[in-house]
């Protein structure tokens, strides 16, 4: 376990070529976002997400969303992205949006039982994209076991999962604890699943048509 400051450069730098080689060799790592610390590993790589979930002590009746790097990441990800999907993309990303599409059946993961779809997101965070841009597509979600409070630092991630995760990116504390909105494109309308740091008026004025929301 290993922990670097990303606000010394060159600790960020040798910090993300660490964090770079323990995803490409499938173990864990723990990286800031816009929204609270995040634990994550190769999205591809089906024996890094089940460590992923046994780390937070969580089943794949729970499945794990995936963050990208830049905008045409999801084309390779999904079987096709709808207009909406792009208008949400634009509208919102690098933001606290999440997009669940139908994965592309060529696709070899297994990020849980998701029924066939991916949840998406391009975090707003310098140090998550770079790591994103180097490694590609991550799969990601908040650092904490389950059942405990998401960390807000790089330090609450180190006392709740320890040397189960190999490199810890600190990049300070992160901002406000409100999770991600998630929007679900699958059906004939947009669905949203969770509102979160992203209201719902503001998905409504981006499409211009009406949303529901799940009850």
């Amino acid at each position: 376990m290993t922990v670097f400051d990303c606000g010394d450069r060159g600790q960020r730098a040798d910090g993300l070529g660490a964090a770079a080689s323990a995803v490409r060799s499938g173990r864990l790592v723990v990286v800031p976002t816009d929204t609270v610390y995040g634990i994550g590993c190769d999205a591809f790589s089906a024996t890094a997400v089940a460590g992923l979930l046994a780390a937070k002590n969580r089943g794949p009746d729970m499945p794990v969303g995936v963050l990208v790097g830049s905008w045409s990441t999801i084309d390779g990800l999904v079987l096709s992205v709808p207009h909406t999907a792009r208008t949400l993309v634009e509208a919102f990303w690098p933001g606290d949006l999440s997009i669940v599409l139908p994965h592309a059946p060529s696709l070899n993961w297994d990020l849980g039982r998701t029924g066939g779809t991916v949840m998406l997101r391009m975090p707003l965070h310098p140090v998550a994209i770079e790591l994103l841009r180097e490694v590609g597509p991550m799969a990601v979600t908040s650092a904490n076991k389950s059942g405990q409070p998401p960390a807000a630092t790089a330090q609450e991630a180190v006392e709740q999962f320890g040397d189960l995760v190999s490199i810890y990116l600190d990049g300070g504390p992160s901002g406000d604890l409100v999770p991600s909105t998630i929007v679900d494109l699958t059906g004939d309308e947009p669905l949203v699943l969770r509102e979160g740091a992203v209201s719902v008026a503001a998905v409504r004025e981006a499409l211009g048509t009406e949303v529901r929301t799940a009850r």
